[in-house]
């Protein structure tokens, strides 16, 4: 039988599969959390139906599910637009000269429960102080893109995280408070980071400029942001351009850990 003939295994397809099942993995975590999940996963759908039918021979419904997939190419691109231009940055970013770096990319291979390096505890714990203070920050935590690319709009630093460390930053006499800073696995890496601002008509008012480019980064990349409002005290956690509700200080942290993971 001929339709039978895919059983029989090579070396390249095994090595096809693997490579195709990672590149599938990593869009899932790319999209993970936001609207185009359930948008992602439909595709996958639709895309086993078509492999299926064919491998079937059914003629008819394959003709017509393969045409919704070649039609639907345009639609796809306006619809994960922010993922793609991400992934595209990703791979623009990455600097193959730090091996460090490099792996990094790629730790969407490792253990779902491995723990972050990122003292959590510390960043929202000086969060909390300054906004009790009303004393305004903007704290951007590097996932997987690289964050080169604003990095060198600041001062590049290499302090080890603490919560006196960031709250000295934030002060309002500090020569580096201005602008936001760059958190990579347990260091501040970059201060007085001039971030891109997001024109989005939907961010309400109420918001400055902080929040706005908090949205921005998080909309290009997929940082991970907490801002302190000067004006109101208040802490607010964005993520993929959006901001994230939480109840309590608590949570927060737990959301940030299970976001760095």
């Amino acid at each position: 039988m001929d339709f039978l003939n895919f059983l029989e295994f090579k070396i390249t397809d095994i090595i096809d599969i693997v490579l195709v099942a990672a590149l599938l993995y990593y869009v899932y975590k790319l999209v993970r959390g936001t609207v185009a999940i359930n948008i992602f996963i439909g595709i996958v759908i639709v895309w086993a139906l078509w492999k299926l039918t064919e491998l079937l021979q059914m003629k008819m419904i394959s003709s017509m599910v393969g045409g919704f997939m070649n039609i639907g190419l345009i639609a796809l691109i306006i619809v994960f637009q922010q993922e793609i231009r991400k992934f595209l940055l990703m791979i623009g970013s990455t600097n193959l000269a730090s091996k460090r770096s490099f792996v990094r990319h790629f730790k969407f291979l490792k253990q779902e429960a491995m723990p972050s390096d990122t003292d959590v505890d510390a960043i929202v714990g000086a969060c909390d102080r300054m906004a009790d203070t009303k004393t305004g920050a903007i704290i951007v935590m590097e996932r997987n893109n690289s964050l080169d690319f604003i990095k060198s709009t600041g001062d590049a630093m290499n302090i080890m995280i603490t919560q006196p460390i960031l709250e000295s930053i934030f002060f309002k006499n500090s020569p580096l408070h201005d602008g936001a800073i760059i958190i990579q696995d347990n260091y501040v890496t970059a201060t007085r980071v001039i971030l891109p601002v997001s024109n989005d008509r939907n961010i309400p008012l109420r918001f400055g400029l902080r929040h706005r480019a908090a949205v921005g980064i998080t909309e290009k990349t997929d940082a991970i942001c907490l801002v302190v409002s000067e004006e109101t005290g208040s802490i607010s956690y964005i993520k993929n351009g959006e901001f994230v509700p939480f109840k309590s200080v608590e949570e927060l942290i737990a959301l940030i850990k299970k976001d760095l993971e």
